[in-house]
């Protein structure tokens, strides 16, 4: 392997600690030609797509590629706003958010970027600057609150696969998951609520998540439990029976069984139980994006009121709410841990009082 150097280098640059939020990632813009490169990248991961690669290749480049762009293009453009995609323009507000707040605490010594697995900002070129300009430390959190080998596990490929290729690699901590995190079960919670508050309780609360195929189960992902842990803290936070909640699983793809309940079945079931009103959160979100907007926002209602209910609500994703901000900048310093020892503001009070005794 031949090691890429780094350029402008100097042995007297002071060592910084970098933290990189990552999330799925998204097109460059709604159109079919974005849309086919983004898919492409996406669909031809090995860790999201279990099939071999050469009978892969053959259904994505001359099936998929020729059909689904187009499509997809045309769902994005409902959802795309002035500041471009959701899930872009949230993770770079969740960014920020973290980058202020860690900023008050260790000033310039913690730099806070965030990438994209496929698509733009991507990892590596993310990744690659922030080590030019001295991180040494590198604490990466992929925006997954559940682990699933294809999210979580492939975001870690991708990063290995950069590093691979460094003649100096960072010293690095990888958060997993964090499911059943106090914190993050405590802002869902809150943020519905919050909802509740604004407007009143519905006859059934349907957590929603992104599904895997039932054989990346049967092969030992803890996808599958660790969305149901994340469904049970937030109802027992809540208060909430058995009876008044359950949990589903949404946007399949292909003809193999996925993990089930899929949330449009049970959508178009729960009226026939006498189910008039729905709520629906998606707690494997950290950001909205077309699932959450255009698939449990539009498409689902319209299963469930056409199939005779009378009520159906969305909850946001937790975005770029404070109470989440708080949440994921106490997770982050708690896996920062001993890399920074001395905070930033102790040392300014250490300095202030210095001065204020030579005066």
């Amino acid at each position: 392997m031949k090691y890429r150097n780094s350029q402008g280098f100097s042995h007297q640059q002071a060592d910084k600690v970098g933290v990189l939020v990552t999330n799925l990632g998204t097109p460059d813009e709604p159109t079919k030609t974005a849309l086919r490169r983004y898919l492409k990248e996406f669909l031809s991961d090995p860790r999201v797509v279990e099939v071999p690669r050469l009978i892969w290749w053959c259904i994505l480049n001359l099936v998929i590629l020729n059909i689904r762009p187009a499509r997809s293009a045309a769902a994005y453009k409902t959802v795309w706003t002035d500041r471009g995609s959701p899930l872009l323009f949230h993770t770079r507000d969740q960014a920020k958010g973290i980058r202020q707040h860690l900023a008050q605490k260790w000033g310039d010594d913690v730099q806070v970027e965030f990438a994209m697995r496929y698509g733009n900002p991507a990892i590596d070129t993310t990744v690659d600057s922030m080590l030019k300009n001295g991180v040494r430390k590198l604490l990466v959190l992929p925006l997954y609150p559940q682990y699933c080998a294809s999210t979580t596990a492939s975001t870690f490929d991708k990063l290995s696969q950069y590093l691979q290729g460094k003649r100096w690699m960072p010293e690095l901590r990888f958060i997993n998951q964090y499911c059943d995190d106090e914190g993050y079960i405590r802002a869902v919670a809150n943020k519905i609520q919050s909802h509740w508050q604004a407007h009143g309780r519905a006859d059934r609360l349907v957590f929603s998540y992104h599904g895997i195929p039932r054989r990346y189960l049967d092969n030992g992902d803890p996808y599958h439990c660790q969305c149901l842990k994340t469904s049970r803290l937030i109802a027992e936070q809540l208060g909430l029976d058995p009876q008044h909640y359950l949990t589903s699983f949404q946007s399949r793809f292909g003809r193999e069984e996925w993990l089930k309940p899929y949330t449009d079945a049970t959508l178009k079931g729960l009226p026939a139980q006498g189910v008039e009103s729905v709520q629906i959160v998606c707690p494997g979100f950290s950001a909205d994006c077309l699932e959450t907007i255009e698939e449990i926002g539009e498409e689902n209602r319209e299963y469930f009121m056409q199939a005779g209910g009378k009520r159906y609500e969305y909850i946001p994703a937790l975005n770029a709410d404070p109470q989440h901000i708080d949440m994921l900048v106490d997770l982050i310093e708690r896996n920062l841990s001993d890399w920074l020892p001395v905070k930033k503001e102790e040392g300014r009070s250490e300095r202030a009082m210095k001065q204020g005794a030579a005066q």
